[in-house]
């Protein structure tokens, strides 16, 4: 079973590559070089054609590298040059030279960690990891692959994190913690969308874990999906991997022909590219697999391997890398260095100047000190006049509205005042009227009369308790709240303080109308409130509010009628008193400003600007809230909330 499957994947693997389509990735590339008009744009470019052509084209790779590398420079792009060398050190390392992609890794990480270039971090530690990787250093290369997976988690990068997952796999797997290994091998294959160019690689990591869990027909299957998409994009180093994966399974399974026939396959795709590591390790596997068949051979393979073997870890090489790595610890210090005397003289100059600042508040704290007493004098003698200057504004505010509630009291009065003198005089007559049919013995007469005497004394006896009761209101409202709160009829009071607001302007302009709204809830319970504060308050918005239509009106809009609505209403548990005009509205940039201190928008002599914010404060007291509505040039709406228990 396991021969016809070999056969199978080997027949596959050789028609693909009759077959083998041009590399996608680097026809899109040359695309986008050709179209690329800014300079940046073009290193980038050239940087990823140096990556992807490093399979199938080392010196098209080197090249392109170089180039982008020079441009940057020439341009001063820092970003592009360390994406450029690091790509540049990558192919150096499929070469086999690693020296050389040690040297440029590293001055790509200068540049990338001088200038915060966080990505670019991370990519030069995961090539410094697999330069560690190719020199069987497997603790270091977990190190530097988990900083850079780290790196990628905190950037969101999901490509990176994908190509990290696939080297821990790797590397766990050489480590011979198969349980780590499979962990981040799954992981990556979850993501393997974002990683097509390299899935051929993490195939073969998956086929060599099931092949060390001893389930041979699950790795064959990873490792012949990894010979067909490397066929796709050219990955011709993977295959030899692959086949040199493959020999060395099979060899494990005593099949010593399919075995020779891989490595043999293997050492064919890493002369193909000049990779050296494949190269190495399918002349030792077909070295150690004639051995015993045919030395000469045994030999042959033998030689090609050392040759490889030297290249990649010759006593100038490894030295040069050892230079390299000493030298790069050397930095690390020196920057760890720098840092600890940086912080250090930061600690130092923020002692210092912490015993400044001390020292200076400690002055001011003094100075403070001695002019406390002469600011304190001063700001009495300011507060003394501020409270006398606002008891006289309040003072003045309140005896404004008192003036405007006398006009509307002394209109108002003056209806059950002419009743009274009406009926009076009525009763005069009909009292002469009385005394005649009595001496004419007219009883019935006498009756009639008697009883229309006594309705008209009722109806007399009617209008003066309401003038009585206007003339106490107006008393109520002149004098200083007695701060004590009453049930209140909130429906009576609104009504009684609108007629009182409304005729007190009539006094003043006969000419003036407007349409009078009102819409009082009439399940409204009486509420507690001081009924004095709660009067001024109303006054004071329905003053407002025929004002503003009265100035409306003025201007003569077609077929506009001034219109003030007053509206009562009960919820579960709060009332609320609506005051609404039809006039021009408050403007977005003062709407804010209405119930500050001493803020009108009426002509100097007209108003204080204590109005609002008297009654502001006055609702505020009675734990309510006062918020306007309004919408240029519809109109405004005060609204009032109150608690039923105040």
């Amino acid at each position: 079973m396991i021969k016809a499957t070999i056969i199978i994947l080997l027949l596959t693997g050789l028609f693909c590559g009759a077959g083998s389509a041009q590399n996608k990735f680097t026809d899109s590339l040359m695309s986008q070089l050709s179209l690329a008009r800014e300079d940046s744009s073009r290193v980038l470019v050239m940087a990823d054609l140096c990556y992807f052509y490093r399979y199938t084209n080392i010196d098209s790779s080197k090249n392109y590298g170089q180039e982008a590398i020079d441009l940057a420079r020439k341009i001063k792009f820092l970003r592009g040059e360390a994406a450029a060398l690091d790509k540049l050190g990558l192919t150096y390392r499929e070469e086999g030279n690693l020296a050389k992609c040690l040297d440029l890794e590293f001055q790509a990480l200068q540049i990338a960690d001088n200038n915060g270039y966080t990505s670019e971090i991370g990519s030069c530690f995961r090539r410094i990891g697999h330069v560690y990787l190719d020199l069987d250093d497997y603790q270091t290369a977990a190190s530097y692959s988990l900083q850079a997976l780290a790196i990628d988690t905190t950037l969101h990068d999901k490509r990176g994190e994908a190509i990290e997952s696939m080297d821990l796999g790797m590397i766990y797997h050489l480590m011979h913690r198969d349980d780590s290994a499979l962990f981040y091998a799954q992981h990556s294959l979850g993501m393997i969308g974002l990683i097509e160019d390299l899935s051929p690689d993490l195939y073969r990591v998956l086929g060599n874990i099931q092949a060390s869990a001893g389930d041979k027909n699950a790795a064959l299957h990873y490792y012949q999906q990894g010979i067909q998409v490397a066929f796709d994009v050219k990955d011709f180093r993977t295959i030899s991997f692959i086949y040199a994966n493959m020999a060395m399974m099979l060899r494990k399974l005593n099949q010593p022909d399919s075995s020779i026939y891989c490595a043999k396959k293997a050492l064919e795709y890493g002369q193909m590219t000049s990779y050296k590591k494949g190269i190495m390790l399918a002349g030792n596997l077909l070295s150690q697999l004639y051995d015993t068949v045919n030395p000469p051979e045994a030999l042959r393979y033998y030689k090609i391997a050392d040759a490889a073997r030297d290249s990649l870890f010759g006593a100038g090489n490894i030295q040069t890398v050892q230079l390299l790595i000493t030298k790069d610890n050397e930095r690390k210090r020196e920057i760890a260095t720098a840092r600890q005397n940086y912080q250090n003289q930061i600690r130092t100059y923020a002692l210092a100047g912490g015993l400044a600042f001390l020292f200076i508040i400690a002055l001011v704290q003094y100075y403070n000190n001695r002019q406390k007493q002469k600011a304190n004098r001063v700001l009495a003698t300011t507060l003394s006049h501020l409270k006398s200057t606002q008891a006289q504004l309040i003072q003045s505010e309140k005896m404004a509205s008192l003036g405007e509630l006398t006009a509307g009291i002394a209109h108002e009065i003056q209806n059950p005042l002419n009743f009274v003198n009406n009926f009076s005089e009525v009763n005069h007559e009909l009292i002469d009227e009385l005394n005649q049919e009595a001496q004419k013995g007219n009883l019935a007469a006498v009756q009639a009369l008697a009883k229309d005497i006594s309705d008209n004394e009722q109806k007399i006896n009617h209008h003066g308790k309401r003038a009585d009761a206007i003339v106490k209101g107006m008393l109520q409202h002149s004098r200083s709240s007695t701060g004590v709160k009453e049930p209140t009829d909130i429906n009576a009071m609104a009504d009684e303080y609108l007629q009182l607001a409304y005729h007190g302007l009539r006094a003043k302009d006969k000419d003036f109308n407007a349409i009078i709204q009102e819409d009082f809830d009439p399940t409204m319970d009486a509420i507690t409130v001081i009924p004095q504060d709660m009067g001024r308050v109303l006054l004071n918005l329905y003053n407002n509010a025929f004002y503003t239509v009265r100035e409306k009106k003025k201007q003569q809009p077609v077929g506009y009628e001034p219109t003030v609505s007053v509206s009562t209403k009960k919820t579960a548990d709060a009332v609320q008193i609506s005051v609404k005009d039809n006039g021009n509205g408050i403007p977005k940039n003062i709407v804010d400003k209405i119930f500050q201190p001493f803020f009108t928008t009426k002509p100097t002599g007209q108003g204080t600007g204590l109005g609002l914010s008297l009654s502001y404060d006055i609702i505020k007291a009675h734990g309510g809230t006062l918020t306007v509505q309004t919408r240029e040039p519809s109109g405004t709406e005060f609204i009032i909330q109150l608690p039923k228990i105040s």
